[in-house]
């Protein structure tokens, strides 16, 4: 019987990290490989008698690339029992794959002729059916590459012999919906800290703060019921084989209630015995990083 093959798909808009993924993985122990033709995937991926961790990067300057046959292939893998498959979307900002772009002076693969905002949405009409067939989906408008790696990794729950992880996310409204998020909920009902002068400079993981908010009447029984919603759920989704939950909590400017009620529910799972990590995407990067529990 064939040892089982670990396989990354690494796929997504160009400019959003394919290379830095491949680069994180291979540093995990996977044999990276990018822009391998689709023609030569059945004979990398054939079946052998040793295991292997193999990482392949995928994107539409892919010799042969075509939505259709790469979504075959997806299918095809995944019906093998001698492999374990994963694959990951690489998504990002309109604005900041621009910026990379022209910073780097690059051409766009599908904008060679056009501006490169016509590119961006020709790729992200043509990727969505691949999006909707990822494991797993991340957003690398603003993470820092240490961010990155620890997101990649919970993810794809690629430490040996973790359960499923679950991602907390405090976010701003105004900034958009975490890409990655599973689950979303909006705490912008709390009472906000931005209209006290005092509390207006700190964030939501200041004791102050944290008591102002948890002292509004409405937030005892909607922490309790977030945790009796998300409590059943865990046991269900992972038996389903997911390797990664991403919980975002949201308020207006992603300082205030949503940072306090993400702290709040990271160390409630703690407690309960779930691998955590804890991301507070729109605090300024100096004041906080990912942390995992």
């Amino acid at each position: 019987m064939t040892a089982t093959l670990s396989i990354i798909l690494v796929t997504g808009l160009s400019g959003a990290g394919r290379t830095t993924t491949l680069k994180v993985l291979e540093d995990l122990g996977y044999e990276a490989v990018d822009n391998l033709p689709l023609s030569l995937m059945p004979a990398l991926l054939a079946p052998r008698e040793t295991a292997g961790r193999i990482a392949v990067g995928i994107d539409p300057r892919t010799r042969g690339f075509a939505v259709d046959p790469l979504a075959d292939i997806i299918a095809e893998l995944t019906a093998r029992p001698d492999i374990d498959l994963r694959v990951v979307f690489l998504d990002c900002d309109d604005d900041v794959l621009i910026r990379r772009f022209t910073e780097t002076r690059r051409r766009h693969p599908l904008a060679t002729d056009r501006p490169i905002a016509d590119g961006i949405a020709i790729e992200r009409e043509m990727l969505a059916p691949v999006r909707d067939l990822a494991t797993a989906v991340i957003d690398t408008s603003s993470s820092s590459l240490g961010e990155f790696r620890a997101n990649l990794i919970s993810s794809l729950a690629l430490e040996a012999g973790r359960a499923m992880t679950v991602t907390v996310v405090s976010f701003a409204f105004r900034s958009g919906l975490p890409r990655e998020a599973d689950l979303v909920f909006d705490v912008r009902f709390l009472a906000n800290p931005h209209y006290v002068p005092e509390l207006r400079p700190r964030d939501g993981r200041d004791p102050d703060v944290g008591a102002f908010v948890a002292t509004d009447p409405g937030f005892a029984p909607f922490f309790e019921t977030l945790t009796r919603l998300i409590e059943p759920l865990l046991p269900r989704y992972e038996s389903e084989g997911k390797s990664y939950l991403t919980v975002a909590i949201g308020c207006t400017g992603g300082k205030h209630r949503s940072v306090h009620v993400a702290e709040r529910l990271a160390e409630w799972l703690k407690s309960a015995g779930t691998p955590v990590t804890l991301r507070h995407r729109d605090l300024p990067r100096e004041a906080v990083g990912t942390t995992s529990t």
